[in-house]
């Protein structure tokens, strides 16, 4: 039976790889933060509680579809859309479709830009096949008008940053949340590296900056990540409550 995401695909590559999933989501903590239906994510109350679980169970649900075969792929997503629908029979409203694909264009933005950031520039029939897996997973959701191409995506993305986000009291309080959760020298570190990732439009409303300390060091970084000191400080940096879930993000998981 065939893999939903081919073997040797650059999208196993990415998402196969712990420094590339944090800077994926760091990017999706930024955007989620303004998105103007980030009041779904407030209903359930799970991400402003605990917004480290909630982001991994969405890496996990994500790592499941990327690596599984394609049954076990379209179930996860089943899965995904099923609880959605849950959500939407319990408020007694339906998320709009806008911000369903919002999450999903975050998802392949911050994919091709955390592996640029970290690895090499991809070439645009990588970022092409990037684009297809996670369009499949749209599709599969039930999402109507994707476009059909990277090239044809790439305005689309642009408009919707700019009509579905703001900065609101949900974004303050999520941040709040993000400080309260990683501490002091995490959160100043994911702020860092979202100044890496997201778009101009997400920094200026962020007012995060251009400049970061972390892209000057990512060269030396990438020479010892595999080296003792390399991992010594990565550990060290991890939440203790999530280290070992985050070093697993190493290796190809188990469901297949």
């Amino acid at each position: 039976m065939e893999y939903f995401v081919k073997p040797g695909s650059v999208v196993r590559a990415i998402w196969g790889k712990a420094d590339t999933v944090l800077f994926i989501f760091a990017g999706a903590a930024a955007e989620f933060a303004l998105n103007k239906a980030v009041d779904w994510l407030y209903f359930t109350g799970r991400l402003p509680a605990d917004p480290l679980a909630r982001l991994f169970s969405t890496v996990e649900y994500a790592r499941k579809i990327v690596y599984s075969k394609q049954a076990d792929a379209e179930k996860a997503i089943d899965t995904i859309a099923a609880i959605h629908g849950a959500v939407e029979a319990k408020r007694g409203m339906a998320i709009p479709d806008w911000a369903y694909r919002d999450v999903l264009f975050l998802l392949i933005d911050y994919s091709i830009r955390s592996f640029e950031v970290l690895e090499r520039p991809l070439t645009l029939a990588e970022k092409q096949e990037i684009f297809d897996v996670f369009a499949r997973v749209g599709r599969r959701m039930g999402m109507v008008n994707l476009p059909r191409t990277y090239a044809e995506w790439l305005p689309i993305r642009q408009q919707h940053l700019v009509a579905d986000l703001e900065h609101s009291r949900f974004t303050a309080d999520l941040y709040q949340q993000y400080r309260k959760h990683l501490g002091p020298l995490r959160y100043w570190l994911l702020r860092h590296a979202q100044r890496l990732v997201v778009p101009a439009h997400v920094r200026a409303l962020l007012h995060l900056g251009s400049g970061s300390w972390v892209r000057p060091v990512l060269p030396l970084y990438r020479l010892t990540q595999q080296m003792a000191p390399g991992r010594w400080a990565k550990a060290a940096l991890l939440p203790p409550d999530y280290k070992d879930q985050i070093l697993a993000l190493d290796h190809a998981p188990a469901f297949r």
